[in-house]
């Protein structure tokens, strides 16, 4: 095989409780891109659409997170990416993500697959790094591994895929402004007190308690966060009227995606989530803000390949 056509996913990150540690991979939202193997050693971004993103090998995520993995598989082979993006920067709906595991995980299919899904994970990891200076694991997980993710541990890298209920589906709102994930990050704060960190560790632990056993209403209570939640909303237009018009809506809960703008909602089954779609769209329709609205099933397998 010469050449690969993939989907990249988008992914939630965080999911209220879960910051830096939990992940959603999403279905039918993401980025195609192409890669094929060429006779000139190393990596080459030959095309972007879609968004203006720098075609520089070393200042492009997809090419950082492909040159992690070929500092540890030697090849005389090199590669070609093109990327079609779908999913826009700053929306928090990974798009850096997408194009770092998209990346890896065509290199690593061109190569015979030398590395599993999980091993990929570091790779992908370098491109967060480069697009936010923090090399985060809760968007890469999912996206290469399919589901839910849960980050149990960075060091050393401990990750657990988690299968989601059947009737979960997600809502993503996106006002069409973006917020950069390193500015979003600079808001919070280096510590916490104690009794919010309690909080915080009976709802990640309820939420992962109820994904498994498929509990929707512990699902629905654990989604609440006492710590970023509170810093980050500021920087989203309307971010509390769309959080209630969610819940007065059937929504099990709701939050914000990643480090926004982009604002989540989980329900059990699809019409719930159409019909929180259509209330949350309101809002901004009222607000005359121009938005995007998805409304997705959970994505069990991650990157798909197309051709």
């Amino acid at each position: 095989m010469d050449e690969i056509k993939l989907f990249a996913p988008a992914t939630i990150a965080n999911l209220s409780c879960g910051f830096d540690v939990l992940g959603v991979c999403l279905d039918h939202i993401g980025d195609e891109m192409i890669i094929r193997k060429s006779r000139t050693k190393g990596i080459r971004i030959i095309e972007i659409t879609g968004a203006d993103l720098p075609m520089d090998t070393k200042q492009n995520v997809a090419g950082v997170a492909g040159l992690a993995l070929l500092d540890q598989f030697h090849t005389e082979i090199g590669f070609e990416i093109r990327i079609h993006k779908k999913i826009k920067a700053g929306s928090g709906l990974g798009s850096s993500a997408a194009s770092a595991a998209g990346a890896v995980f065509g290199i690593n299919e061109l190569l015979g697959r030398p590395f599993s899904s999980a091993d990929l994970i570091p790779f992908a990891m370098e491109g967060e790094r480069l697009a936010s200076g923090t090399a985060h694991a809760d968007n890469v997980a999912p996206a290469l591994l399919g589901g839910f993710a849960l980050i149990r541990s960075y060091a050393p890298l401990d990750i657990i895929k988690i299968n989601a209920p059947q009737a979960l589906f997600a809502t993503v709102i996106h006002p069409q402004i973006e917020v950069r994930t390193a500015d979003a990050r600079s808001v919070l704060r280096e510590n916490i007190p104690l009794g919010k960190a309690v909080i915080q560790c009976g709802n990640i632990a309820g939420l992962i308690s109820g994904l498994y056993t498929e509990d929707y209403g512990l699902i629905g209570r654990s989604l609440h966060d006492e710590i970023v939640e509170p810093l980050r909303s500021i920087l989203i237009p309307g971010f509390e009227k769309l959080k209630m018009a969610a819940l007065d809506n059937g929504a099990l809960g709701s939050g914000i995606s990643g480090s926004g703008p982009s604002v989540f909602a989980l329900s059990k089954g699809i019409e719930t989530a159409k019909n929180v779609a259509v209330a949350i769209s309101n809002i901004y329709t009222e607000m005359q803000l121009p938005f995007e609205v998805h409304v997705s099933g959970i994505n069990p397998a991650g990157i798909k390949i197309i051709s």
